[in-house]
């Protein structure tokens, strides 16, 4: 009743909207934990579920403009822990819970996104052995894709410059962090290899929070890598870091710097074992001389001395001629036929025939020696000779035989890549192919 005894009647919309209003300014900001069930998303993108314990249960909606944000995908049965406001859905007269963020009891909503995503991945093989490709042993061009101000850019050109200085490395600038950040790395996975820009690629950035390396566990960047025709390294965080990345890529790095380690030998490491190789080359090449000669020898042994041979021949031709000698003395009279078969026999027994033969097959045994030798010498020599000029190709003296020179600021010795290094007054030393020269620098200009 009013002041007056009249009575107030309210229609159930008035009523409605007066417990709205209470529950609204009471129960403004609320947390409640529950598990979740009866989970529903429609086309509008709205997420509609129910948060019940052993006692009740709660009515809960999460508009699509906060299910945006979830990075983990709820499921019936989850434990969850909802922060959200209540009110009351006029047209059922129900109240409910207008969730506004959503975790997982007892796991944070990065970490339980990540195992979901992975676990989705893996048994659509993306990390599986066999699509894993294998580094370039010694490429020519480097991609990476990082940050162009971070820390992980200049550990990368550290290590590359001292293992292999005249190596073409090209950066492809990122933001490794924040909105947007997962589609930029994506997106220059894939220009690299529209433009099959580089042998390889490093994909990486620095150390950093759950959050800050967050980029790297999209689904996104995922694909990007397991579609790449370029190897991939991937360089995120330090050692105890793992990222879905780490387990699509072609191989993982513990850290930037141990990327660039991996991705190319030095310089003097090739060197030496050009020279093991070269050292390996004659060491075959002389054994297998030596087992030319010593066959050589073995076939020159097996052939008969031509003079023992005649002497047994002429042995022969006696014996036979004396007992011709005896049979005509003995009165024994022989047809003419008897006659010309033993001289038929006399004449295919000619020792020069034999001796011929022998001479004819120990020169067609020593060509064939010799061509094998030549030809054994050719191969070790081209193949000497290829190594020799990749060796030669990737000198960082071929590269001021171009034209181009290194310059070194004096006393310190420093190698100068800008103008900003420099001053006025400093004296340089300029290397070129050949020779040096002595300069002042009397003014630097960006």
């Amino acid at each position: 009743m009013d002041l007056f005894g009249e009575k107030r009647i309210l229609t159930v919309s008035q009523l409605t909207s007066l417990i709205r209003g209470v529950l609204e300014e009471n129960f403004e900001h609320v947390w409640v934990e529950g598990e979740i069930s009866n989970l529903a998303m429609p086309s509008s993108g709205h997420l509609y579920f129910t948060l019940k314990d052993a006692g009740a249960q709660l009515r809960c909606v999460m508009f699509r403009a906060s299910t945006r944000a979830l990075k983990f995908k709820p499921r019936d049965g989850m434990g969850l822990i909802v922060r959200g406001r209540l009110t009351v859905y006029d047209q059922r007269g129900d109240y409910q819970l207008l969730a506004e963020y959503l975790e997982p009891k007892g796991l944070g909503a990065l970490q339980m996104a990540f195992i979901q995503l992975k676990e989705r991945l893996a048994k659509e093989g993306l990390f599986a052995e066999e699509h894993k490709k294998p580094l370039p042993r010694l490429p020519r061009r480097i991609g990476i894709v990082t940050s162009a101000t971070g820390a992980a850019i200049h550990d990368i050109l550290n290590v590359l410059n001292r293992r292999f200085a005249n190596l073409e490395i090209l950066l492809y600038p990122v933001r490794v962090q924040g909105e947007g950040a997962a589609a930029e790395i994506a997106g220059a996975i894939r220009d690299f290899n529209r433009l099959a820009a580089a042998d390889v690629l490093i994909v990486g950035r620095g150390g950093g929070s759950l959050e800050d390396l967050w980029a790297f566990n999209e689904e996104v960047v995922a694909r990007a890598i397991h579609q790449s025709r370029i190897p991939v390294i991937s360089a995120v965080g330090h050692e105890v870091d793992f990222t879905i990345a780490d387990f699509v890529a072609d191989l993982r790095a513990p850290t930037p710097s141990a990327a660039a380690e991996l991705v190319v030998r030095s310089k003097g490491e090739l060197a030496t074992e050009v020279d093991s190789l070269v050292h390996r080359l004659r060491q075959v090449m002389e054994h297998r001389l030596a087992e030319f000669q010593g066959e050589l020898q073995l076939l020159s042994r097996s052939l008969k001395d031509p003079t023992l041979l005649l002497g047994h021949l002429s042995q022969r031709v006696d014996d036979l001629a004396a007992r011709l000698t005896l049979a005509l003395r003995g009165g024994e009279e022989r047809p003419s036929q008897r006659l010309q078969f033993l001289v038929n026999r006399l004449r295919l027994q000619n020792p020069g025939v034999e001796v011929e033969r022998g001479r004819e097959l120990l020169l067609g045994l020593e060509n064939r020696a010799e061509r094998a030798v030549w030809r054994r010498m050719d191969s070790a020599r081209e193949g000497v000779a290829v190594s020799a000029g990749k060796l030669e190709a990737l000198s960082p003296l071929s590269t001021l035989a171009r034209g181009y020179a290194i310059a070194n600021r004096l006393p310190d010795g420093a190698v100068i890549r800008e103008s900003g290094q420099l001053m006025a007054g400093d004296r340089l030393s300029l290397r070129f192919f050949r020779g040096t020269a002595l300069c002042h620098v009397e003014s630097c200009k960006d």
